[in-house]
């Protein structure tokens, strides 16, 4: 009988010990089958307002019951994380410590995979060399970023890219053409003073109570003065945490929040800033390619377009983009079925499989050389690859991709603060610096 988790649950550490009457059957996966439980971060799966997984929308589900049928006595429970990164992050740590966690993890790539290498199997040696050939971003999941590190998480898709999205009548209507886009991030200021000075409309659309837009802007900006490899020249301590590079973005940063051109609560909103982009209320809303369907949604094709965040002025990587690998896949430790979870992964793998995840997603493209690039159908993802294939500075893979966890989230609670204005660039970037310097210590 399949099983389908009903309803997202919060994965706390309450709930560890009762979750080890879910831990899957310690039966060899080639003579009876074999259960597997998932943890998803909410990156592959999804959920109806009830709770109950969207099957119609969600990847995860869809592919846990195609290996279902295909695998018959093969049973998989798929279960969202709830809370935010850092809780979630907390309870997966707790319950691997006491054993109980789940056989497969989804995770964001990088850092967030990295940072648990104690709990995650080396998949080197069990996938197979077609898939480690096939799939980009092998890299950005090794332990200590390593070339010869053990790799910790299968890369699964092309990776999301931060992107500000634009309102044309907004811009019109502030004298400004859509097509000319932003060279620099001074220009992009100087158009958001432009909207404020000639519309009703604000500059920029802004939600950054958990620090997340910092996050988004503060890479791309240190990207574009120190080139796409910094932040993982930075982990492995070879370019300083507290480089001027840093403070430098963090001072466009703060000015950004003391500028006028946001929402006046931008500083204490969570949630994201689509409501008053959407609502017409805004010209620009730095965010996402993960946004790239509601926007489409909310204005239709035409009417919104969308371009990298640009660098500052002068940088020595002005085509620079930002993103990259997004996804993680991981076996852990605690598994019973180490095995079955690889074959999982496999299935996961196949360029067709693949194909449906951008077909449901329409937010990044495959990443395997053998994807269908007709299942792009959203025009602002199409738009988006067109403008990675001019990126000749390349992606930079973000700060909070690749730290250690702590790190990261102290990055988002400083990028809330200096933009506020409460935390001065300096400081912050010398609390990054203290928190990496402890962090890598206890690695």
């Amino acid at each position: 009988m399949t099983k389908r988790q009903v309803g997202a649950i919060v994965l706390t550490a309450s709930l560890i010990a009762g979750l080890s009457a879910c831990a899957p059957a310690a039966e060899p996966a080639d003579e009876v089958g074999g259960e597997l439980l998932i943890w998803d971060t909410g990156i592959l799966g999804r959920t109806l307002e009830n709770g109950d997984p969207d099957l119609e929308n969600s990847f995860l589900d869809q592919m846990a019951v195609a290996f279902e049928e295909a695998n018959p006595g093969v049973e998989i429970t798929t279960a969202q994380q709830g809370g935010d990164i850092t809780s979630n992050s907390a309870a997966f740590q707790a319950a691997s410590i006491a054993g109980t966690g789940p056989d497969i993890r989804v995770q964001y790539a990088g850092g967030p995979t990295i940072s648990f290498a104690d709990f995650f199997i080396d998949l080197e040696p069990l996938l197979s060399q077609e898939t480690l050939d096939s799939l980009a971003g092998f890299n950005v999941n090794r332990e200590g970023f390593a070339p010869d590190g053990r790799i910790l998480g299968m890369p699964y898709g092309a990776g999301n890219l931060f992107t500000v999205f634009q309102n044309h009548a907004i811009l019109e209507e502030a004298g400004l053409d859509p097509a000319d886009r932003p060279e620099s991030w001074e220009e992009l200021m100087e158009n958001g003073q432009q909207v404020v000075d000639n519309t009703d409309a604000v500059g920029f659309s802004v939600a950054n109570l958990e620090g997340y837009v910092g996050a988004w802007v503060i890479s791309a900006m240190v990207g574009g003065e120190l080139g796409e490899t910094v932040f993982t020249e930075m982990f492995a301590g070879e370019i300083p945490v507290d480089d001027p590079a840093m403070v430098k973005a963090y001072e466009a940063f703060a000015a950004w929040g003391a500028s006028g051109l946001t929402n006046p609560d931008a500083g204490s909103l969570g949630g994201g800033g689509a409501p008053l982009f959407l609502e017409g209320g805004a010209a620009y809303y730095v965010v996402g390619s993960w946004e790239n369907n509601l926007m489409l949604e909310g204005f239709g094709e035409g009417n919104v377009s969308s371009f990298f965040i640009p660098t500052l002025e002068g940088a020595d990587f002005p085509l620079m983009g930002a993103g990259g690998p997004e996804i993680a896949i991981s076996v852990t430790e605690a598994s019973e079925n180490k095995e079955l979870a690889v074959e999982f992964l496999e299935f996961l793998a196949d360029p067709a499989n693949q194909d449906i995840f951008v077909e449901i997603y329409q937010t990044q493209g495959s990443n395997h050389p053998e994807g269908d690039p007709s299942k792009i159908q959203n025009p602002l993802l199409r738009e988006q690859f067109e403008q990675l294939a001019a990126s000749t500075d390349g992606v930079v893979f973000a700060f909070d991709s690749v730290m250690p966890q702590a790190t990261i989230d102290l990055f988002y609670r400083v990028n809330a603060a200096v933009f506020l204005g409460t935390l001065s660039p300096e400081d912050a970037v010398a609390q990054l610096k203290a928190s990496y310097e402890q962090e890598i210590a206890n690695l």
